[in-house]
């Protein structure tokens, strides 16, 4: 069975550097000048990357960033349409974009969905405007609501993003805020702890109030009964989705399918013709990726084959991260390693009642999902 390949397309810029954020972004006062020669970027350093992907239909495609709402509707069309030149797309292609409430334009999303946006990901973090200040986000809760209603009147598919263990919320604040995304009726619904990552504003000046061990619990737990109740299903360590909705780009990242990365500081994975597993990564600095792409030279700030005593944790991390794992065959099909180079660890994590004894996935039980950390140790080399 072939492995998915799916689109991943950064877009660096924001309207402002939220405290806690770590991923690969920046404020901007303004993307008009920026927009044009990104564009044209993205798409030359797609060339570079279709030698190792050949006539490979594409699975899915997510537009994340930063905020790649910012970019114009004439500017999503252009990266579509170019895209479609150079790959085939599956029929069913997911194509999502990242919105953020503070972007929000209506006469937008629906141009959009026009040009062939079929899931909108709304990071809305909270409903609450206090908290929303202590996050240092641009937007307060009545744009929240407003985006919110609008992604349901527009997408027939859409995700919303919350957080929870925000510094000084309560179990029922936390609960509200879910209950309240859940009253727009999303199709998908990614609840993400609040953690102080390194080199964040926030790991160097932490924020009181930030909920203990048992507080996080309850959240969690609450979460979950909140959206079970919805018929959300809780598939994935972060995510619960209505039947039929799980995000298809997501699920190729943790069944360790490939996918292309383009723009700075983007990862990508692609497993070559001989079971050869090449990951790369971009440039990080969009001023640096823009360089080298316009000298015509590689965006790519290195490459390397992942070494076969590695993949056992790599697959792990990713597809134990499932409620219901993956098939046993996507083992062999997509890491080339016979089944019995992780016979010892996952007999081991079977007589402690971690693993699953089922012979046609590969999955925790609901104690090693709670314990996940201490499973995937197991598989390090």
């Amino acid at each position: 069975m072939p492995i998915p390949l799916s689109l991943y397309i950064h877009w660096p810029w924001c309207l402002k550097k939220c405290p806690y954020c770590d991923f690969n972004s920046y404020a901007i006062d303004s993307v008009s000048d920026v927009e044009a020669p990104y564009i044209e970027a993205i798409l030359c350093s797609l060339e570079e990357q279709l030698e190792w992907v050949q006539n490979r239909e594409i699975h899915s495609v997510f537009i994340g960033g930063g905020t790649p709402s910012l970019i114009s509707d004439k500017g999503i069309g252009e990266i579509l349409s170019g895209i479609s030149r150079k790959l085939v797309l599956e029929a069913e292609a997911e194509i999502t974009l990242e919105a953020n409430p503070g972007t929000f334009d209506k006469r937008r999303f629906r141009s959009y969905k026009d040009l062939g946006i079929t899931r909108l990901s709304v990071g809305i973090q909270s409903f609450n405007d206090e908290f929303l200040r202590r996050l240092g986000r641009v937007h307060d809760a009545r744009m929240a609501l407003k985006t919110a209603t609008a992604a349901a009147e527009i997408f027939d598919n859409f995700n919303l993003d919350l957080m929870f263990g925000l510094p000084g919320q309560s179990l029922l604040e936390a609960e509200n805020d879910c209950l309240k995304a859940i009253s727009f009726s999303p199709t998908h619904l990614s609840c993400y702890q609040l953690t102080l990552e390194p080199n964040t504003y926030f790991a160097k000046y932490p924020p009181k109030g930030i909920p203990g061990t048992d507080l996080l619990f309850e959240m969690s737990q609450g979460i979950a009964r909140i959206t079970e109740s919805c018929q959300m299903r809780h598939y994935e360590v972060s995510a619960y989705a209505k039947p039929g909705f799980q995000c298809e780009h997501n699920l190729n990242y943790w069944q360790y399918g490939d996918y292309l990365a383009l723009g700075p500081g983007a990862h990508g994975k692609v497993t070559l013709d001989d079971k050869l597993i090449l990951r790369f990564e971009n440039f990080k600095s969009p001023i640096s990726w823009l360089e080298t792409i316009k000298t015509k030279t590689s965006g790519l700030s290195q490459k390397r084959h992942v070494p076969k005593e590695d993949i056992p944790f790599e697959f792990m991390l990713d597809a134990l991260r499932l409620r219901k794992g993956v098939p046993v065959e996507f083992w062999k099909e997509r890491t080339g390693l016979p089944l019995n180079t992780i016979k010892s660890a996952w007999e081991k994590l079977l007589a402690q009642g971690l693993v699953e004894p089922s012979t046609n996935r590969l999955c925790t039980t609901e104690k090693g999902w709670s314990f996940l950390n201490e499973v995937l140790m197991e598989f390090l080399p």
